[in-house]
């Protein structure tokens, strides 16, 4: 049986991610980037698939876990018969001023401090390469144990004795009260680290980001400043991109084959990124995000894309790494994603809502954007009509779904925002764009409504439910108090709602279901919020609260039945909308 997935922590520094399991092992790595193979991969295999546990070799009496105060530092406190110790995990964040590469390798540092009595621990690494499928050779070098296997290649540097077996680093030793035990993996042949200088920098980095939130906004200060580090977390530094989650193939539904990997940038998310950093005062980052996008978007010469890597290339094909059984047996286990090739009619709103807000928040303008405008806008006029596979990335048929076409219309809408802005009217682009938003608006109206349903539709005649309805008044379509509007968002809240959550879209069939997205019931407590039901909307918001684990962390979904997580962990939109809700809360404004 695989973990649970609120059993793990997030360790990164803002190159790639580790995650840590309640008891101290290390079942995922990527390096050196979000996006690369793969060296631990036990999350969704066996151990054999790679880890790196440091536990007593006695079975302890308690286990307890927190991270350091406002940082992404771990600490993991065990209790045995003979004593207790911590374990402190951490990934030294990037620091671009260092002139030397290697000095700066990725790295994840362990150390053990000895709290009371005496413990024996066991350290037990074990990397595979290529997503956990290749044992690599082992050879002592310049004091530390180097793994390699073909180009890949990661140095243990440790101040005990180590033994190798099978492919596996082993060192048991023992810690008494005051003392301490470090290792320190680095990526590549680097050499050894000062580990409590970079742990210092590390804990200052994330505390002097963090520092310049002004908590009294919300009425949930404390979750609010983790997402915020959750985020940051996995915003790739070198170019400002933010990925979905640090994972790929944690399944939607338990036992089935919706897994897909999230380690990519999707514009979807990039509007709500933009609004949660800059509702929270992060402006740089912000900033960053935009001239990513820009880039992203202005280098694809063939179409826009609907996701790309952290360093705006295209995604790569989606493959299946069979030699993995999955996470409780899910499978496949992807890499890569199909997804890149489809048509999304609403990637053009988010890319657009994204320079909007940019620009509302006074942040000065990138000699990119006119270009990028024009060039949507002018793909817009040949391609609203054609169907796509919609926000959620349908493989099926496609479809005219309605949230596409009103993000079609949010692409223009905020295009003409601030047209009259602009010295003359090219080709006459501004009157097209005025009219077309027109006809998208009419049109929408007429054949996204259901009045059998009484409620906008999924997608035009249909009589299906979509969560992703919820964003007609959060994005401007029509106003909140409008009566269609207020009928489909109470439709949803009968129809999607489970367990005090909304599902994104209805139960159909037997076998496994997904489960409750946590994005959508943060848009449902904004709808509520905006309709003056505030109670209802505290407690739907506070039932996402509640469903993070001990350490402040979302997936994607939550399975209601089970009371578990599930889906991509942790999750970039869930906690972006975490953060954005939390905020609005704290605004005096009812439509604030």
């Amino acid at each position: 049986m695989s973990r649970p997935l609120e059993d793990y922590g997030l360790l990164s520094d803002g190159r790639s991610a580790a995650l840590v399991s309640r008891d101290a092992s290390i079942d995922w790595l990527c390096w050196p980037r979000f996006d690369s193979e793969a060296c631990l991969a036990a999350l969704v295999g066996t151990r054999a698939n790679g880890h790196w546990s440091l536990q007593p070799t006695d079975d302890p009496i308690s286990c307890r876990r927190r991270y350091e105060p406002d940082t992404l530092v771990l600490e993991t406190d065990f209790e045995t018969r003979g004593g207790a110790v911590r374990v402190t995990d951490f990934m030294p964040t990037a620091t671009p001023a260092d002139a030397n590469p290697a000095a700066d390798a990725p790295t994840l540092v362990r150390i053990v401090t000895g709290l009371r009595g005496a413990v024996e621990m066991c350290s037990t690494l074990a990397p595979r390469f290529e997503y956990g499928t290749r044992t690599p050779l082992f050879v002592h070098e310049r004091g530390a144990l180097i793994a390699r296997a073909g180009r890949s290649c990661v140095a243990l540097h440790a101040d005990v004795p180590a033994e190798v077996h099978d492919g596996t680093i082993r060192s048991v030793f023992e810690v008494r009260a005051g003392e301490q035990r470090r290792f320190a993996l680095r990526h590549g042949d680097a050499g050894a680290i000062d580990v409590e200088r970079a742990l210092d920098r590390t804990r200052d980095d994330w505390r002097s980001w963090i520092r310049t939130f002004d908590d009294r906004r919300t009425p949930w200060p404390d979750a609010v400043r983790r997402s915020l580090l959750v985020l940051r977390a996995l915003i790739y530094r070198p170019t400002g991109a933010m990925v979905a989650a640090p994972t790929t193939s944690l399944p939607e539904a338990p036992g089935g084959s919706l897994n897909w990997d999230y380690r990519y940038c999707w514009l979807r998310d990039a509007s709500f990124a933009l609004d949660a950093l800059l509702d929270a005062g992060f402006h740089d980052e912000a900033r960053a995000w935009r001239d990513w996008l820009l880039r992203a978007v202005g280098e694809s010469n063939e179409r826009i894309r609907i996701l790309y890597r952290v360093d705006a290339r295209v995604v790569p094909g989606e493959r299946c790494i069979d030699a993995l059984p999955g996470w409780n047996g899910a499978r496949p286990v992807r890499v890569g994603n199909a997804a890149t090739k489809q048509s999304q009619l609403d990637v053009f709103g988010e890319v657009l809502d994204c320079l909007h807000v940019v620009r509302a928040a006074g942040i000065d303008a990138s000699p990119r954007e006119a270009e990028v405008e024009r060039r949507i806008v002018e793909c817009l006029e040949g391609s609203w009509r054609e169907p796509g596979s919609g926000i959620w990335e349908a493989r099926a048929a496609l479809r005219h779904y309605t949230v596409s076409h009103v993000m079609a219309w949010v692409a223009l809408e905020r295009f003409l925002s601030h047209a009259q802005q602009r010295s003359g009217d090219a080709g006459g682009l501004v009157a097209r764009a005025r009219a077309l938003r027109t006809t998208i608006h009419r049109e929408v109206c007429s054949k996204a409504w259901s009045e059998t349903r009484g409620a906008f539709t999924r997608a035009y005649g249909s009589d299906e439910l979509d969560a992703s309805l919820l964003l007609i008044p959060l994005v401007g379509f029509l106003p909140v108090h409008d009566r269609r509007v207020q009928a489909t968002i109470d439709a949803i809240g009968r129809e999607l709602g489970e367990g005090g959550f909304i599902r994104r879209l209805a139960r159909h069939g037997e076998g496994p279901h997904e489960g409750a997205f946590l994005a959508c019931s943060c848009w449902m407590a904004d709808c509520l919020r905006l309709l003056g039901r505030v109670e209802e909307a505290r407690a739907l918001f506070e039932r996402v609260l509640a469903a993070s684990n001990d350490l402040g962390l979302l997936a994607e979904q939550y399975d209601v039945t089970g009371g578990r997580l599930c889906g991509n962990f942790p999750q970039a939109l869930s906690h972006l909308a975490l953060v954005r809700t939390a905020l609005r809360f704290g605004d005096p404004s009812p439509a604030g």
